[in-house]
């Protein structure tokens, strides 16, 4: 067999690769390169997930592997990203010359670090009912406890209606109470749909930073009895004393 007029060919060897194998080729010796001269673990935009694989947060992208990553990052997509990502920043920082301008945009930074924070479980929790002696009124004492939160970190809690939660089926006699602190999942207890006393005293909150253990303290008022009356005002008065202001869904304790 002659192959003396095969350009670049010796006897043995295959024939010359094709347009495909050739990208092939040239993208293992980017990989191979790559992996050598770069740090991967200094990226920003580098994430590896719950299942073992590898994503880029920038080009919101899966790999399976480190090296399939790194070839990821010299293609056109996550290149023209880059440069997208930096003309925004620029225009960003173009009115940004003072202290505080840096600080909003340091703040601003920090929030969008916090959302991609990986949720590590559900804090400890002890709830106990609770009656005040002189007034009789009835309460809840919660305790939860975040040892894994950070000393800038502070728990919040907030009064949901039954109908802005899409678990379960809306009950209107019923009301749930939020606790929230990262990274710990956000932790909901169903209670009465009752008028929570808020003066002083009968609602407060503490957060002790030594033992990372926040607590809330309410008590429900007691229905108030009708007086004897007559008219629009006596009306008026029974319609207002059942208004629970944490669910406003609720208008009677009886409805």
């Amino acid at each position: 067999m002659d192959f003396q007029n095969r350009a670049g060919s010796k006897p043995g060897a295959g024939a010359l690769m094709s347009h495909s194998e050739s990208n092939v080729a040239r993208r293992e010796r980017l990989r191979k390169l790559a992996m050598e001269t770069i740090d991967i673990e200094s990226d920003p935009y580098f994430m590896r997930n719950h299942l073992g694989s590898y994503e880029c947060k920038l080009c919101l992208t899966m790999h399976n592997n480190e090296g399939s990553y790194l070839s990821h990052t010299q293609g056109k997509k996550h290149q023209a990203n880059l440069a997208r990502r930096a003309a925004l920043d620029a225009k960003d920082n173009e009115g940004n010359h003072g202290p505080a301008a840096r600080a909003s945009t340091a703040a601003a930074a920090a929030a969008r670090v916090k959302k991609n924070i990986i949720k590590i479980g559900r804090p400890g929790y002890k709830v106990t009912k609770i009656r005040d002696p002189g007034s009789r009124q009835f309460g809840l004492l919660f305790e939860v406890t975040y040892p894994e939160v950070t000393d800038e970190t502070k728990p919040r809690h907030r009064f949901m209606s039954a109908y802005e939660q899409h678990v379960e089926a809306p009950n209107r006699q019923y009301q749930y109470l939020l606790f929230a602190a990262e990274p710990y999942e956000t932790v909901a207890f169903k209670v009465q749909s009752r008028e929570v006393d808020m003066r002083p005293g009968k609602f407060w909150s503490h957060w002790d930073v030594d033992t990372r253990k926040f607590t809330l303290q309410f008590f429900f008022r007691n229905p108030t009895r009708s007086y004897a009356g007559t008219g629009a005002n006596a009306a008026a008065a029974n319609t207002h004393s059942h208004i629970n202001p944490l669910n406003p869904y609720l208008t009677s304790p009886s409805a």
